[in-house]
C-alpha cells in the first residue's frame, strides 16, 4: 500500500508518499480501506519529532479516518466486509489501509458523506471526553472555547449549542469570528484586539464562565482562571503557547475551581472504546439530525500532505483539513 512517511524530523517537506507494507491485523481489529483522513495539530508535532506514536500503533501520521471495511479479525462481531465506517486511531490514517481495534470504529453518521466522516472521530472524542464526560458541561451553563474556528472549536460550538449551552469563543480574525457566529457561538471575541477576561466579565455580569476548553496553555493559564465562575472548570488539551507560567493559586480555593488536562492518543484501547461508545450514543444522533455538521475547509490528495501541513501551520483554515485517498 501507499502511505505518507515522515522521512526525518523537520518541516512539511519531510512528508513523502511511499510504497510500504500493508498493516498486520489482529484478531480484535478491522482493516479499513481508507477513503479520507483528517489533519490534527498532533500530526505536525509528530512530523517535528515531538510526539511519537504510542507503542504498538502505526508509525505513520493520522489520528482518524473514514473508509470501507476490507477485512475483520476473528474476534470482531459488529462489523462486516463492505461496511462504511470512520475510526479513532493511534496513527496510520495517512495511508491506503489501516488496522483499527474494533472498539474504536464508528458507523458513518447518517447524512454525512464517506469522506467528510473522517472529520469527526478525533474532534468528537476529544470534546465529548473532556468537556462533557469529565467537566460535566450541562444545560444552561456557559462555555468558553479558545480557537473557536479550529476543527475542535467548530465542532464544540455546534454540540454545545445542541445541549442548551451559552457559547463564548476566541479567534484572531473577523472572518473566523463570523464563521463561529454562523455556527451558533453567542459571544465572539477577537483575542488580538480585545482582552477576553474583561469581555467575559462584561457579558456574564461579573461572574465568569462555567467551563473553558483551552489549547494555549501557559500564557492563558492565569487569565483562564480569572475568567471562571464559582465552581468553574478549566480543561487544557494543548500547549500551543507553551507549558511554563507563573500563577496565583488563590482563586482556585476562593472560587472552588477545577483544572484538568488530558490527551486522547495515549489513552488505553479500553478507555478509547468507552469514549467512542459515549460519542456514538450522544453525538451521532445530533449529526444525523443535521444539528452538527462537518466543517471542512479544504481537501488535499494524500500525495499533497506536505501542502496540507503548510496550510494547518499557517492557521488560515476554519474547521478541518482533509486528505483524500
Amino acid at each position: 500500500m501507499k502511505a505518507v512517511v515522515i522521512t526525518s524530523a523537520g518541516d512539511p517537506k519531510v512528508l513523502e508518499l511511499q510504497e510500504v507494507e500493508d498493516p498486520q491485523m489482529k484478531d480484535d481489529q478491522v482493516l479499513i480501506k481508507v477513503a479520507a483522513t483528517a489533519l490534527n495539530r498532533a500530526d505536525t508535532l509528530q512530523r517535528q519529532g515531538k510526539y511519537p506514536p504510542p507503542k504498538g500503533d502505526s508509525e505513520y501520521p493520522g489520528l482518524e479516518c473514514s473508509g470501507t471495511v476490507e477485512a475483520v479479525g476473528k474476534d470482531v462481531t459488529r462489523w462486516k466486509i463492505g461496511d462504511q465506517v470512520c475510526a479513532l486511531i493511534g496513527g496510520g490514517g495517512y495511508a491506503e489501509k489501516v488496522a483499527v481495534p474494533t472498539g474504536q470504529v464508528l458507523p458513518v453518521p447518517s447524512g454525512v458523506s464517506l469522506q467528510d466522516a473522517a472529520s469527526f472521530p478525533e474532534v468528537a472524542c476529544t470534546v465529548w471526553s473532556t468537556v462533557f464526560m469529565t467537566s460535566k458541561l450541562s444545560l444552561g451553563e456557559t462555555f468558553l472555547i479558545h480557537g473557536g474556528s479550529s476543527g475542535i472549536g467548530t465542532f464544540a460550538i455546534q454540540i454545545a449549542k445542541c445541549l442548551g449551552v451559552q457559547v463564548f469563543i476566541t479567534a484572531g480574525s473577523e472572518e473566523k469570528l463570523a464563521a463561529c457566529k454562523e455556527l451558533g457561538a453567542d459571544v465572539c471575541i477577537n483575542y488580538k484586539t480585545e482582552d477576553f477576561v474583561t469581555r467575559i466579565k462584561e457579558e456574564t455580569g461579573g461572574k465568569g464562565v462555567d467551563v473553558i476548553l483551552d489549547n494555549i496553555g501557559g500564557p492563558y493559564f492565569q487569565r483562564n482562571l480569572d475568567s471562571l465562575n464559582v465552581d468553574g472548570r478549566l480543561f487544557i488539551i494543548g500547549f500551543m503557547g507553551g507549558t511554563v507560567t507563573q500563577v496565583n493559586l488563590g482563586c482556585l480555593l476562593a472560587r472552588r475551581l477545577t483544572v484538568q488536562a488530558a490527551g486522547l492518543r495515549s489513552r488505553s484501547a479500553k478507555n478509547k472504546a468507552q469514549i467512542v461508545r459515549e460519542v456514538e450514543k450522544n453525538v451521532w444522533p445530533a449529526i444525523a439530525a443535521g444539528k452538527v455538521k462537518p466543517v471542512v475547509y479544504k481537501y488535499f490528495p494524500l500525495a499533497e500532505a506536505a501542502e496540507a501541513h503548510q496550510l494547518m501551520e499557517s492557521s488560515e483554515h476554519i474547521g478541518k483539513i482533509l486528505l483524500t485517498v
